[in-house]
Order: structure tokens, then C-alpha cells, then sequence
């Protein structure tokens, strides 16, 4: 199953900050929608979307036993009805990052950096998804998805912090950060 996340003047997802971080930004939008499909097809018709962005969830990579079980015991489901803020932070690693090894990029990812042990406290209350792109030729190698409540809009920034000042963070290219408020069809 594809993920598509698509920018333009619509969608479920209004945005609230559209920042490059690194490297070349995205055209920004006032709103992104996010659609499942078993395909990607393009349009026929010219679309008002300023960008799109497809990737594939997938199997955890670089994730111990331990790790998957810990992982397992504190389920963030992406959805919650309370989860009304989102963050798209779209990357593109360097190619010295896969010019390594699986084992090295391991240690760096965990032994080094501890991208899973800073991530888990913050479950359940932070959930995410990873989709991968880098194999179906997108801009991006990976597409992160967050979603949370308002109330842990600041423990979501801690993350990010954390996460950008890892060892990890020095082979990032490319990155833009995307945030988001789920559009309320009850607003007056």
C-alpha cells in the first residue's frame, strides 16, 4: 500500500508552519491530504497541487528484539481523534549514508545517535509512521509522519530537537518540516 501526501489548497491537514531545515525546500501550501492507495497513478488533468509525495510503509529496519518489544508495549496508533496536530518532515540522507553498511548505519542510527531510545519516551503520547521512498524514485529517501495532541506540542519539539542534534542527523541533506492542525469540519 502506497502512502501519497499531497500539498496544494485542500486537504485534511491545514498548515500551520512550512520550514526547509536543510538543503532545497517544497513549494509551500496552505494544506496537505494524505491518501492510501495500492497504486500511484498520475493525473490526467493538470492538478492544483503544488507537490506530491508517495512512500511505502514497511518493515522496521535496524531494530533490535528488545527494541520491537519495547516498541510493541507502548502502541501509538496514528488517527487518535485527539491527535489533531501533524508534522510531515520529508528527508533525503547523503550518499555517504548508503555507501555504508546495514551494520554500520545500525550503529550509528542506535549505538550512536539512540534515534529508538530518545523516541520511545515519548509513546504513546507522540505517534509516528515511516514510509519509505527512496526506491520508488521520490525527492525523499524517507517521509516521517507524527501525529499528537495539542498538549504535547512541546514534548513533540523536544523530539525533533533530540533527534537533529544526533550523530545521524549529520548525513540528512535535505529536510523540511510540515506542521499541520487537522481541519475541523464543525468550525464556525
Amino acid at each position: 500500500m502506497f502512502t501519497i501526501f499531497r500539498g496544494g489548497r485542500s486537504g485534511a491537514w491545514r498548515v500551520t508552519r512550512f520550514a526547509p531545515v536543510k538543503g532545497a525546500s517544497l513549494a509551500p501550501t496552505p494544506s496537505v491530504s494524505v491518501v492510501h492507495t495500492l497504486s500511484i497513478t498520475l493525473p490526467i488533468m493538470p492538478s492544483p497541487t503544488a507537490w506530491r509525495l508517495a512512500g511505502v510503509a514497511s518493515h522496521l529496519r535496524y531494530t533490535e528484539r528488545a527494541e520491537k518489544q519495547q516498541l510493541d508495549a507502548s502502541p501509538a496508533e496514528i488517527g487518535r481523534p485527539e491527535a489533531t496536530y501533524a508534522a510531515l518532515i520529508p528527508i533525503k540522507k547523503s550518499a555517504a549514508w548508503w555507501e555504508l553498511t546495514q551494520e554500520e548505519r545500525r550503529q550509528i542510527f542506535e549505538d550512536k545517535s539512540q534515534h529508538i531510545a530518545s523516541s520511545l519516551k515519548h509513546l504513546p503520547d507522540i505517534a509516528r509512521q515511516l514510509f519509505h521512498s527512496r526506491d520508488l524514485g521520490e525527492p525523499f529517501d524517507f517521509l516521517t509522519w507524527f501525529e499528537y495532541a495539542p498538549a504535547h506540542a512541546d514534548e513533540f519539539e523536544e523530539l525533533v530537537r533530540t533527534l537533529r542534534a544526533t550523530e545521524e542527523w549529520k548525513f540528512v541533506e535535505r529536510e523540511v518540516d510540515i506542521r499541520m492542525e487537522r481541519e475541523r469540519l464543525d468550525a464556525v
